[in-house]
């Protein structure tokens, strides 16, 4: 499937028609759109997430209804009789009809119009955008005879056909262009011509339905992949350094055995089936762990990973994690066990149980030990660069203030009251006045979004005197209609001029207010922009003045620039070619210390109801919860990370420690005759630490220029932070020469309290 659009718009029902009545690339066409719908005639009026598609989004998905049917081309047409059909998801059927098979055929209230579920989709079904399963499908009904060059409200989605690329596909898509201009009107009394039409330089492409999905999500998941990869290579090296040291001790018993006529087939089966016992017991003890520790994990989990609410220990996971452990286990094993069974011969001939270990077996122990302080570092630098990456997203001026206070509510207001434009608003500002009277309101203020909630409205925007020149097409801004009280209640700064009253929309809402960074565009300084009159390209008279400039507000993410806004009336008359545009389903922002307590929120649903019986409201959010969902991508990733480099930086501890260890345990004999020739303490301490100090030094050297050359594959996840950043490696460096300072110590320092006369008696 490929998603295609022009630029970076959304798609015109226009184009639709075109597109499908003369593509040669797609074996299915549609368009598609998220949005809400509210359902009563039941009880309290309740919010429903909905998706409408036109004919061929259902056949271009691929998703056979569980029950029932998907809609049939007559039903796509306004002439269509009788109620208006719907699709219905699995949850919704099981939460409103309990699962029962009387679902279909039945009817429900949405937006005061008669619908009628005509089928059931699967459990796995989600919409094009991947956002949470919608609860109502329904079908965009299109007449051609009324279809006009104007708004591009849709998401268009296609699947191609057999043999097609996407890039073969965006090239059919332009070539109709052309076409899509000459064959449809502009929009009756807009001032929008053909030429203006062509300047804005529309050019579709197609690309990969995957890839939107996905996203920045896959980089994400990919480093964290790699991470407990590198974790799983520690702990195999540990485990077979540890292994290689028990043999080792162990090689008396295989030269008895040996020359007791054990075959070497039979010693290293033995120590194959330790090794799986082992790692049998640790694979075990893992899922223990994994199944207490997931629920917490998805829960910090960022919203756009796809699929979050579904992460569970399912049978193939099972089945992964089984097969990673028992290969693991296997190959490590199977090490240890072939490297002592091709050298019986020369076990059963080994020397004393004083003698050192051979030079082959030390380089390897010591080999084993350097990589796992290198693969600790480098996880330990990931670390620490995701550290730094969210102290510098903290430290970003989000255009906004106190975001704990501000209570968020989002409103879907009956479609009847903005039948009269000034009803609509008269309600609104009734709403605000309500809830303004609660206990412990400092202000409030009406929005159609607030910053980080994921929506965004975008409009191209002439300014006067300063029109794009033939040819060339004005830029696009990101749009929002507000009341009087948002800033003030978002905490918001004005830079210059003054805020939007309600005079303002009792007089028609010719003003406008615009962020800082686009008055800098426009005017050099924020002041210089006030009086400037703005509009958009279909109404060529319907000049809008700048009477204020605020402070940038990020509203699409703490990791992208603030952008250009421009903030229009909540009641604005004669946009886009309509004779007013209100806020049907606008965003409640409240300024409280109570914000996010539960009566809190009882109170201002209450005050809302109170108004308007008819709206559906959903107060559930502060601005602060909106504020750590911009986080979440940085800090589950951070978390994940530190786990996995506390992780590996205990097991190369473990490794270093176990290797000394091992080392001062063969020399005893040594040491006691060292100390009995007058060996100070202080002399054998440092002689084993630097045996350890040394290993660590290599593995860490190894591993600053490892994580150099990975640290680019981290870039899409880090802020205002190098892949280089010197704090970083610097800080995990520091960790990494202490730990092994740690692990090295202890062992080191027991061997210079080893008492020789008690070491001379047992030898």
């Amino acid at each position: 499937a490929a998603a295609f659009g022009p630029n970076d718009m959304t798609s015109a029902t226009t184009q639709y028609l075109t597109y499908r009545d003369e593509n040669r690339t797609f074996a299915e066409i549609g368009l598609w759109q998220e949005g809400g719908a509210t359902l009563t005639g039941d009880g309290e009026p309740e919010r429903l997430r909905s998706l409408t598609v036109t004919d061929g989004v259902l056949q271009a998905l691929a998703v056979q209804p569980l029950r029932g049917r998907w809609f049939t081309a007559q039903e796509h047409t306004p002439a269509a009789d009788g109620p208006v059909p719907v699709l219905i998801s699995y949850a919704f059927w099981q939460r409103r009809f309990g699962g029962n098979e009387t679902a279909l055929g039945s009817g429900l209230l949405l937006d005061s119009r008669q619908a009628q579920v005509v089928g059931i989709m699967p459990p796995a079904f989600r919409s094009p955008g991947m956002t949470p399963q919608p609860d109502v499908i329904g079908p965009v009904r299109l007449d051609p005879a009324r279809q006009f060059i104007g708004a591009f409200d849709f998401q268009a989605l296609g699947r191609l056909a057999p043999g097609i690329t996407p890039a073969e596909a965006s090239a059919d898509l332009e070539r109709m262009v052309p076409i899509w201009l000459d064959s449809w009107p502009i929009l009756p009394g807009v001032t929008l011509t053909r030429e203006a039409m062509e300047n804005m330089r529309i050019t579709p492409v197609a690309h990969s339905l995957h890839d939107d999905l996905v996203g920045g999500a896959a980089t994400t998941l990919w480093v964290l992949m790699g991470a407990i990869g590198a974790v799983l290579l520690v702990a195999c090296a540990n485990i077979a350094n540890l292994m290689l040291v028990r043999a080792d001790g162990r090689r008396q018993e295989f030269a008895v055995r040996a020359a007791l006529g054990a075959g070497t087939a039979r010693i290293a089966r033995e120590l194959v089936i330790e090794s799986l016992v082992i790692g049998t017991a640790g694979g075990v003890l893992g899922l223990l762990l994994a199944y207490a520790g997931l629920e917490a994990l998805v829960a910090i989990g960022p919203s756009n990973l796809p699929r979050l609410e579904e992460i569970a220990v399912h049978p193939p996971v099972l089945a992964f994690a089984v097969a990673a452990s028992l290969a693991s286990t296997l190959l490590f094993g199977s090490i240890t066990a072939l490297k002592h069974a091709l050298h019986i011969d020369a076990i059963a001939t080994a020397g004393s149980r004083g003698s050192s270990a051979s030079r082959q077996r030390s380089t390897t122990r010591n080999t084993l030990v350097v990589v796992q302080v290198a693969l600790a570092l480098v996880l330990a630098v990931s670390a620490g660069l995701m550290i730094r990456t969210f102290q510098q997203l903290r430290d970003v001026e989000p255009g906004f203030s106190d975001a704990a206070t501000v209570q968020t509510a989002n409103l879907w207001m009956p479609s009847a009251l903005f039948a009269d434009p000034d009803r609509g608003l008269a309600v609104q500002r009734e709403i605000l006045d309500s809830v303004a009277a609660l206990p412990g309101v400092t202000s409030v203020g009406l929005a159609r979004q607030v910053p980080l909630d994921g929506n965004q409205n975008n409009a191209v925007i002439v300014v006067e005197g300063q029109e794009p020149a033939p040819g060339q097409s004005p830029p696009g801004r990101r749009l929002n209609f507000v009341s009087p009280g948002y800033f003030e209640t978002l905490g918001t700064a004005l830079v210059a001029g003054r805020h939007l009253t309600w005079a303002d929309l009792e007089a028609g809402g010719r003003v406008a207010l615009i962020s800082e960074g686009y008055a800098r565009e426009l005017a050099m300084e924020p002041a210089a922009a006030l009086g400037l009159r703005i509009r958009v390209p279909v109404a060529q008279d319907d000049w809008r003045e700048v009477i204020g400039v605020v402070e940038d507000v990020h509203e699409t993410g703490l990791y992208l620039d603030a952008p250009t806004m421009v903030y229009w009336p909540a009641l604005a008359r004669n946009f886009f070619g309509r004779p007013a545009m209100g806020i049907p389903a606008p965003t409640l922002v409240v300024r409280s210390e109570r914000a996010g307590s539960a009566t809190f929120r009882n109170e201002i649903y209450r005050a809302v109801r109170s108004v308007s019986p008819d709206t559906a409201t959903a107060v559930d959010r502060t601005l602060q919860d909106l504020y750590a969902v911009s986080l979440a991508r940085t800090s589950f990733a951070l978390v994940l990370l530190a786990i996995a480099g506390g992780m590996a930086l205990v097991l190369g501890v473990i490794g270093i420690y176990g290797v000394v260890a091992y080392v001062v345990a063969q020399r005893t004999r040594e040491i006691g005759i060292r100390s009995a020739l007058g060996a100070q303490p202080r002399e054998l301490e440092r002689m084993f630490l630097r045996q350890g100090l040394v290993l660590g030094a290599i593995g860490a050297a190894v591993g600053l220029v490892a994580a150099a050359l990975l640290g680019r594959s981290m870039s899409a996840l880090l802020f205002g932070v190098s892949p280089l950043d010197p704090a970083a490696y610097l800080t995990a460096l520091v960790v990494v020469v202490l730990a092994t300072a740690l692990a090295t110590y202890v062992p080191a320092r027991r061997a210079a309290t080893v008492d020789p006369m008690s070491t001379l008696k047992a030898d």
